[in-house]
């Protein structure tokens, strides 16, 4: 039996309801659990609602940024710009929180820099950044935005994705050559086969970058921790580049745990 407070709590919510708001909320649910998109016919059927009326939503959300559109296929699928959006909130500044102490611990254990980086866009966005140390260093600006494909940060972070989605997101990469997309595909592979993506540096010559994916509480790809290797001639006694990438694969594993990784999963009934 309801209750005179969830009776008026539910006549308030009806009050103040929104149905275009509604409407668009839940386009952008059901985009959400598509890999592929859908047309627009399609969708109006899940939601059970008239074309026209879906249609108007879509060029809403669309002008917003919120979905794109394929022109070959007409299919909707959402944009990237909700989890951009949800990076500016506080669990991004847990992330780097939790991140921090351990990567102090592994810049000096390695003597090398270490950053921490998110998917932004098509970029990748460094989040967190540590120096050793030593006076000579190589490291990435905080706040640095670089074309996935140029990166085994980009690597590590799109590799559980749909191979339609990380060719979306090299076509809006600039500048990207052949040679580049297939050492970057070889990065993806690598990952995927070994748990970590070691590479040459497109952009700056002799350095190795050397990345780790770092997981969520829910078991998705939250962050890349990626330290850009270089041998100095004068520390004979620094970590090689096995046990630097050995010690990447900890360290990433420690980040890991400390967000709980895969916890919800586990937490879910057989």
């Amino acid at each position: 039996m309801a209750t005179k407070t969830s009776v008026r709590s539910a006549q308030d919510l009806e009050k103040y309801s929104a149905p275009a708001l509604s409407k668009g909320l839940d386009i952008l649910e059901l985009l959400a659990t598509q890999t592929r998109g859908l047309k627009k016919a399609e969708v109006a059927a899940a939601l059970d609602r008239s074309v026209s009326e879906i249609y108007r939503m879509l060029a809403v959300l669309q002008s917003r940024g919120y979905v794109m559109l394929d022109p070959e296929s007409e299919r909707y699928s959402l944009t990237l710009k909700m989890f951009e959006m949800s990076h500016r909130h506080p669990p991004t500044k847990r992330l780097s929180a939790v991140a921090g102490e351990i990567m102090e611990e592994y810049a000096h254990l390695l003597n090398q820099s270490l950053h921490l980086a998110i998917l932004h866009g098509s970029d990748i966005l460094v989040i967190a950044q540590v120096d050793p140390p030593d006076n000579n260093i190589t490291a990435v600006r905080l706040g640095a935005r670089v074309p996935i494909t140029y990166t085994a940060s980009g690597a590590c972070l799109v590799f559980k994705m749909p191979k339609d989605r990380i060719d979306a997101l090299c076509a809006r990469s600039p500048n990207t050559t052949r040679d580049m997309l297939r050492q970057f595909d070889e990065n993806i592979e690598q990952v995927a086969r070994e748990g970590y993506c070691q590479s040459p540096s497109l952009t700056i010559s002799g350095i190795y970058n050397v990345s780790v994916p770092v997981f969520s509480y829910a078991g998705e790809v939250a962050a890349a921790l990626t330290t850009p290797f270089i041998r100095r001639l004068t520390n004979a006694g620094d970590p090689d580049l096995e046990a630097c990438r050995t010690a990447m694969i900890e360290a990433g594993q420690k980040i890991s745990d400390a967000l709980g990784a895969g916890a919800a999963l586990d937490d879910q009934p057989s």
